[in-house]
């Protein structure tokens, strides 16, 4: 369609409203009106009539200006207005004002209607550029919440991330402790049942023997029994003569040297394979098994810290991607034990061998690192061949020793108020703090090197009361 920009807004415009024309309507005059208009105005002269020219019209609903119409919706498309956030939906006309009582842009009709009386009025680019800045100020917050939580999803993406992983690793670790466990019973099984049956082939064989003797011994009697009874059939003169060489063999098996007395432990020795059985496995099985008073909680490692894979020693290594869930200490290079102690004595060893940077302590359990906090923390330091002694209450001093230690044992009397430490080899103090501990106390442990610190198994004896 050619551009109607020739055409004036005057020519599509109502001469009643002096509007563009709204559904227009054709009279017979050739003149045009909003359908809306020619009837108020009709109901208003109570004639029917042209406004223009003033014809009597021979129609009471005069039919629609189908090209008109076309040419002002044409036209208002051009000018850039069919918009309706643009244009009055009342009026028609531009939105240039905006109301500041009703909060909405109207027109200038709209402003001089009864509906806005007394109201305040702006220039709608002024209240565009006010409105814009408090929006910008209120979604300011919105933004930085939107950015904390797309970082908290992102870290709880990682922590399911990190759960599966450790449900997979943990698994196998499971398997393979109890492959292990499965091993030495079945092996244990098979010694056990391999002892009953030998047990079973040496009595069996001795049975054997003596029924052996016994079956010799019966055909001897039979026979001697059988002899003497034809003796006792034959004639006196016969039976006579034979009388006393009969005599004779029946005293010969008479003789108490044929018999053997009853042989005690000829039965197998139920008690010894089957009485306390369950026991006594679980007393050989304490030879491949061991028991370490402190466990790591790899969920409160450092990322740069390895935790061993039995979760009893830890050394320094490479920054590990892991969740920044509350527990883990990201401040200091540091792991802690699995459980508080809350009350009791508690001793552990650890060996620190040849570590160039170790420190070994407690840790109070409500205690944040993350903000570089150090109380209710107490322990003692090695690092530049010096040993110091640190805790929230007092200062920093050096602890004198003579030698470099290789296990250090940490003694924790909860109720007494007392931390210790000596050298678990020689027995010697290093250093005990006192204090009065008011809640549940985690082992802790530093490290900023590839040496070891190693938590040591105890002794397990069995006590039967």
């Amino acid at each position: 369609m050619a551009s109607l920009s020739y055409f004036s807004e005057r020519d599509i415009s109502c001469p009643i409203c002096h509007d563009i024309f709204k559904d227009p309507v054709l009279l017979s005059c050739s003149h045009s009106f909003c359908k809306c208009c020619l009837q108020s105005w009709w109901a208003k002269k109570q004639t029917k009539e042209c406004v223009v020219c003033k014809r009597r019209s021979s129609r009471g609903e005069p039919p629609s200006n189908l090209v008109l119409k076309n040419l002002c919706e044409v036209f208002l498309r051009e000018r850039g207005q069919t918009d309706s956030e643009s244009l009055c939906s009342l009026h028609i006309e531009k939105l240039k004002l905006f109301c500041l009582n009703h909060q909405q842009p109207v027109c200038v009709v709209c402003r001089d209607s009864e509906k806005h009386t007394d109201h305040g009025f702006r220039p709608v680019d002024e209240a565009a550029k006010d409105h814009r800045r408090k929006l910008r100020e209120l979604l300011g917050p919105l933004q930085v919440r939107l950015k904390l939580l797309h970082q908290v999803k992102a870290d709880c993406d990682l922590s399911a991330k990190h759960i599966k992983a450790q449900t997979q690793h943990v698994e196998k670790q499971i398997r393979d402790q109890f492959k292990k466990l499965h091993g030495f019973l079945d092996e244990d099984e098979e010694a056990r049942i391999s002892a009953l049956r030998e047990e079973e082939k040496q009595k069996s064989r001795v049975m054997e023997k003596k029924v052996e003797v016994l079956s010799r011994e019966m055909a001897a009697l039979l026979e001697a029994v059988r002899a003497t009874e034809e003796v006792l059939q034959a004639a006196d003169v016969s039976f006579l003569q034979s009388y006393k060489t009969t005599v004779e063999r029946v005293q010969r098996q008479h003789s108490p040297s044929h018999e053997s007395p009853p042989v005690s432990g000829t039965l197998l020795d139920v008690a010894k394979h089957v009485g306390n059985l369950s026991f006594n496995v679980w007393r050989k099985m304490r030879k491949i098994i061991s028991y370490a008073p402190v466990i790591l909680d790899p969920n409160t490692a450092n990322p740069e810290l390895i935790v061993s894979e039995d979760l009893r020693a830890v050394r320094w290594g490479r920054t590990q991607l892991c969740p920044d869930n509350p527990e883990r200490m990201r401040h200091l290079s540091c792991v802690l034990g699995s459980e508080g102690f809350s009350g009791g004595t508690h001793s552990w060893d650890v060996e620190v061998g040849d570590n160039e940077y170790w420190e070994l302590g407690v840790l109070a359990e409500s205690v944040q690192m993350k903000d570089n906090v150090a109380s209710g923390l107490w322990r003692i330091r090695f690092y530049s061949g010096r040993f110091r002694a640190c805790s929230q209450c007092e200062l920093d001093i050096d602890v004198h020793v003579k030698k470099k230690f290789q296990r250090i044992r940490v003694h924790l009397n909860w109720e007494k108020g007392t931390l210790s430490f000596c050298d678990a080899d020689a027995g010697t103090h290093i250093h005990t703090f006192t204090s009065s501990f008011t809640e549940g106390l985690l082992p802790y442990f530093n490290s900023v090197n590839n040496h070891l610190l190693k938590v040591l198994p105890v002794k397990i004896s069995v006590n039967m009361e």
